[in-house]
């Protein structure tokens, strides 16, 4: 069992390393395909001040930490209530609205790419990051309602009589009973819901034109061209990349 675990460890963090300690060579280095250290301390910092001082790394890490906190915050305040309601209530229809909701699950991005950007172009709202955010929301209704209603259905409905007894309505029920008992689907649909949108691409490159708008999954791009790959800044890119998620 010991070895079946410490197996599975070291594939799972082996690539991780091989990233961390490419991003530390030069292009040729990495090239050769050596699991080695970097020929000189030099070489290993000059591919983190390159990508800070000639990508301006900081201004893409901000964009991806602003939409991607700001739309799993709206997610959360939004899908948070629309799970309490399909969780609590009774009335016709529900179950065949929860359904709907959550067989979005199956469509895959690639077929809602041209309703989807036309909605965003024609609400003027097209290379800009509030469109972005706009598309991470939507994109994580279908599992954040699918995890937050099992969360409130998991909080005693006598804990709501109760309340309704005290003289508590319906807010004051969702805000201070609820929503505090509910804390761990919270943070389960918060952390998957961040990550998902931390790590998206697709959309990224698609809603955002403009270089100096993209965010770091769409920057990474930028470090191929047609007839030459930046290795050793695309993985000093990835590394920074990862730190948010690991830190999570």
């Amino acid at each position: 069992m010991y070895f079946i675990l410490v197996f599975t460890v070291v594939i799972s963090v082996f690539p991780v390393l091989w990233v961390l300690f490419s991003s530390f060579k030069t292009n040729s280095e990495i090239l050769s395909g050596a699991f080695m250290l970097p020929s000189s301390l030099r070489t290993a910092l000059d591919a983190y001040t390159y990508i800070f001082e000639k990508y301006n790394f900081v201004s893409y890490f901000f964009h991806s930490l602003l939409v991607s906190l700001g739309s799993t915050f709206v997610s959360l305040l939004i899908y948070s209530m629309a799970g309490y309601a399909l969780s609590k209530f009774r009335f016709p229809g529900r179950n065949l609205l929860f359904t709907l909701f959550t067989i979005t699950l199956l469509v895959p991005a690639t077929a809602k790419a041209q309703p989807i950007f036309s909605l965003i172009v024609r609400m003027g709202l097209i290379n800009t990051l509030s469109g972005l955010s706009m598309v991470y929301v939507s994109s994580g209704m279908a599992m954040s309602l699918f995890i937050l209603r099992a969360a409130f259905l998991s909080v005693p409905k006598e804990l709501d009589e109760s309340a309704r007894l005290d003289g508590a309505g319906f807010f004051r029920t969702f805000w201070k009973i609820n929503l505090p008992l509910a804390r761990s689907g919270m943070a389960t649909a918060g952390i998957l819901m961040f990550l998902n949108n931390w790590n998206e691409y697709y959309w990224a490159s698609l809603v955002l034109i403009t270089r100096e708008k993209l965010t770091v999954p769409a920057l990474l791009s930028t470090f191929t061209t047609a007839f030459n790959t930046n290795y050793n800044g695309l993985f000093s890119a990835m590394v920074i990349i990862i730190l948010p998620p690991v830190l999570l």
